[in-house]
């Protein structure tokens, strides 16, 4: 149990940093240069594991760096922008909030880890709470910007999970190198298609982007993909809904931004959803049941055997 905790806090490091990035991409990194934002943020990390992990990918790694590089960094990315351009982030993060139950399903035929209740309840209790936080009942729905939501949540999802799948043998740190190197190479035709010359940047967007290469990027989906390790895909998933709760707290403490009590709620009810679907919560209520059925006093039904002669005594006066 105390080694299902400490990975869990481990993982816990890539959703809490990725919350982070709303702030700093608003204060600091250059807004119309979303896709090779992406780009500067994943490659730069990328070559950082690499330094660290000084291993190039063998035999079959070469073609699955490219396509987990896609669906987690790459395509991701690119579907992201398109979102976010065209939905209101409420209903965007909503859409990804449904991560962990996608996660939950896919692990099943891809993993054979079957659904348990408390995962399934914990994710929908999660996405119930991340409603309450950002949904205010007033936003239009674009149809497009909705399909590029589904498709990116869908696409992560699928890659956290062959990820999960496939990296049994590999190492965290220069899986994950590879992984970032691959997207970002899939992403830079896309950059220079549509935003043309990269970004001027001054020295607050340079911070910027060494906060979001190192923290929220390399050490980032290293904790994340180190957490796909040791637990199962739905408990991953479910430690991922901390990433709009640091949003919403940093721009509380940050921003000045104010939170009602529909969003304190909000975030209760996600952190007790987090809570609920981990490893940890349900070993302590196995350990409740066992102490409650084993207890002294607890009325336990015996079967008490008559001897012969009480039953043929019996059976005579009958």
């Amino acid at each position: 149990m105390e080694a299902n905790a400490r990975w869990t806090l481990v993982t816990a490091v890539a959703p809490i940093a990725w919350g982070t990035t709303y702030y700093v991409t608003r204060a600091a990194l250059p807004a119309d240069h979303p896709l090779y934002g992406a780009v500067l943020r994943a490659l730069p990390a990328g070559l950082l594991l690499l330094a660290v992990r000084r291993r190039l990918p063998r035999g079959a790694w070469w073609w699955r760096s490219l396509v987990l590089g896609t669906l987690n960094m790459g395509a991701f990315f690119a579907l992201v922008y398109v979102a976010a351009q065209l939905l209101p982030t409420s209903i965007a993060s909503t859409v990804m909030a449904t991560s962990p139950v996608a996660m939950t399903l896919l692990a099943w035929p891809l993993l054979a880890e079957r659904p348990r209740a408390l995962p399934l309840a914990g994710a929908c209790a999660g996405l119930g709470g991340v409603c309450l936080m950002v949904l205010d009942g007033a936003a239009d729905i674009d149809p497009l910007g909705l399909l590029a939501s589904v498709a990116a949540m869908t696409m992560s999802s699928v890659g956290y999970i062959l990820a999960k799948r496939w990296g049994g043998g590999v190492d965290v740190l220069a899986g994950t190198a590879w992984q970032l190197i691959a997207g970002a190479l899939v992403l830079l035709p896309a950059a220079a298609a549509v935003e043309g010359a990269p970004p001027a940047l001054d020295g607050r967007a340079v911070l910027g982007f060494c906060y979001v290469t190192t923290i929220a990027t390399a050490l980032a989906f290293a904790a994340w993909f180190t957490g796909l390790r040791h637990l199962t895909a739905a408990g991953v998933g479910l430690i991922g809904l901390l990433n709009p709760v640091t949003g919403v707290l940093l721009g509380t403490l940050v921003a000045s931004e104010t939170l009602g009590a529909q969003q304190w709620c909000g975030l209760v009810l996600v952190l007790a959803g987090v809570l609920t679907g981990q490893p940890v919560t349900a070993r302590a209520l196995a350990r409740i049941r066992e102490r409650a059925r084993t207890r002294p006093g607890a009325v336990v039904p015996l079967l008490v055997k008559c001897p012969p002669e009480k039953v043929s005594s019996s059976a005579r006066r009958s």
